[in-house]
C-alpha cells in the first residue's frame, strides 16, 4: 500500500511538471513562433532587429485603409519588439487621416496621396518650425475585383473599364467587353459598379488611371471624392470588398490584399504582349519607374499610369506616412520614429511581398531611411 502511494504521488508530480512547462511554453510564445518577453523580444521573422530606443506609450495614427493589412502586420511584429509602445491605427481612409494630422490629433498618418499645397500649408500649424512630409512606406496594386459566375479569367481594357464605373456598359455581354473575352461565356447580367463612399486615396489613385489611360472616356477631374454617377457604393476597401463578394455580376476597386475568398481580379489589358493581372511584382516594376517630385524632405513619387512594360501593373497605389519634417510632438517622438524606422527597413519591407503588398524600390527606400533619422 505504501508503494503504490509513493507511486501514485511520483505519477502526480510529473504530470504537474509537464503541465507547468507548456504552461510556460505558452506565455513565452503564440502562433507566429515568437518566444521570450522583455523590451527585446520580437517574432521570427526578423523583428529580433527592431530598435525601439526609448519608445514608449502610445501612438495614435489613423488614414489609408489601403495599407491597414500592412500596418497590423507591422504592428504586430513592432509591439513584440517594444513591449512598452501601443500602436493605435485606425485606418479610416487617407482624407480623415490627413485631417487627424493637421488637427494635431495623431502622430502620423496614411494616405494613399502625396500632400496638396493647402495640406502642407495646414500641417504647418502642428508641425512648429516645420511641416508634413510624405514618406513613401507601402506599395499596392489596385485590383479590379469582381464577382461573376462562371467566368475565372476577365480582361478589360482602360476604355472599356471607365465605361463599366461610369455607368455607359450596363451588361456583362456587352459587344466591347465579349471583344477582350473571346472565350469566356459572358452571361446577359446587369453590372453592378461598386465605388468609396468615403474619400479615400484609393479612389485618387484609380480614377488618376482612368484619367491617364482611357481621356476620351473618364471625363471627371479625379480627386479623393468619387464623382461619377451611379453605382453602389461602401466605405473602406474592405466595405467594397464585402459588397461586391455579396453581388454576382458586381465589380469594384480594392487593394490585392482585400481581393480574396472567391473574388475574381482583372487582367489588364495595356497594349503589353499579355495581359498584366495585380500583383507585388507587378506593383514594384510600376514604382521602379516613378520619379520623386517632392522637395526637401519630402519624397513624393509621380506614377506612370500609361506604362506598358511588360508586366508593370499600372494601376499601382504608393501609400505614405506622413509627419512633421520638424516640430513632432516630443512625448510621441521615440516611438513615432522607431515605429517608421522598422517599416522602412529590410525587414520591415521585407514583409509585403507576402501580404499581397509591393516593397518600395531600394533607390526610394534608402532616402526615406535617412529622412526618418533626421526627424525631430
Amino acid at each position: 500500500m505504501k508503494l503504490q502511494r509513493m507511486n501514485r504521488r511520483a505519477l502526480t508530480l510529473g504530470a504537474l511538471a509537464v503541465s507547468g512547462a507548456l504552461a510556460l511554453t505558452a506565455c513565452g510564445s503564440d502562433d507566429t513562433g515568437t518566444k521570450g518577453s522583455g523590451s527585446n523580444s520580437a517574432a521570427a521573422t526578423g523583428a529580433s532587429d527592431i530598435k525601439c530606443d526609448d519608445a514608449k506609450g502610445q501612438l495614435l495614427a489613423d488614414g489609408s485603409s489601403a495599407q491597414k493589412n500592412a500596418i497590423d502586420a507591422w504592428v504586430k511584429n513592432f509591439t513584440q519588439a517594444c513591449n512598452g509602445v501601443q500602436v493605435n491605427y485606425k485606418g479610416s481612409g487617407s482624407g480623415a487621416g490627413i485631417t487627424a494630422f493637421t488637427q494635431g490629433t495623431v502622430a502620423f498618418a496614411g494616405s494613399d496621396s502625396a500632400l496638396k499645397p493647402e495640406e502642407v500649408e495646414a500641417s504647418k500649424k502642428v508641425c512648429t518650425g516645420g511641416q508634413g512630409i510624405d514618406l513613401p512606406m507601402v506599395a499596392g496594386p489596385i485590383a479590379v475585383a469582381y464577382n461573376l459566375s462562371g467566368v475565372e479569367d476577365l480582361v478589360l481594357d482602360a476604355p472599356t473599364m471607365a465605361k463599366i464605373f461610369d455607368g455607359k456598359i450596363k451588361k456583362w455581354n456587352d459587344a466591347a467587353i465579349a471583344k477582350l473575352n473571346p472565350d469566356a461565356k459572358l452571361p446577359d447580367l446587369q453590372i453592378q459598379p461598386y465605388h468609396r463612399s468615403d474619400e479615400s486615396g484609393t479612389t485618387d489613385n484609380f480614377t488618376k488611371y482612368l484619367i491617364a489611360a482611357a481621356p476620351n472616356d473618364w471625363k471627371y477631374e479625379g480627386g479623393k471624392a468619387w464623382q461619377a454617377k451611379g453605382g453602389q457604393s461602401a466605405s473602406g476597401s474592405s466595405g467594397v470588398a464585402q459588397g461586391v463578394k455579396q453581388t454576382n455580376g458586381a465589380i469594384g476597386y480594392m487593394e490585392l490584399s482585400y481581393a480574396k475568398d472567391g473574388l475574381g481580379t482583372v487582367a489588364l489589358n495595356t497594349g503589353a504582349a499579355a495581359p498584366v493581372k495585380a500583383s507585388s511584382d507587378g506593383a514594384t516594376k510600376a514604382v521602379a519607374a516613378a520619379k520623386v517630385v517632392g522637395t526637401g524632405n519630402d519624397l513624393a513619387l509621380k506614377l506612370d499610369y500609361t506604362t506598358k512594360a511588360e508586366g508593370a501593373y499600372p494601376i499601382t497605389l504608393v501609400t505614405y506616412e506622413i509627419a512633421c519634417d520638424k516640430g513632432n510632438k516630443a512625448d510621441t517622438l521615440p516611438a513615432t520614429k522607431a515605429f517608421l524606422r522598422y517599416l522602412a527597413s529590410e525587414q520591415g519591407q521585407g514583409i509585403l511581398s507576402g501580404i499581397d503588398y509591393a516593397p518600395i524600390p531600394d533607390s526610394v527606400i534608402t532616402k526615406v531611411r535617412t529622412t526618418i533619422e533626421g526627424l525631430s
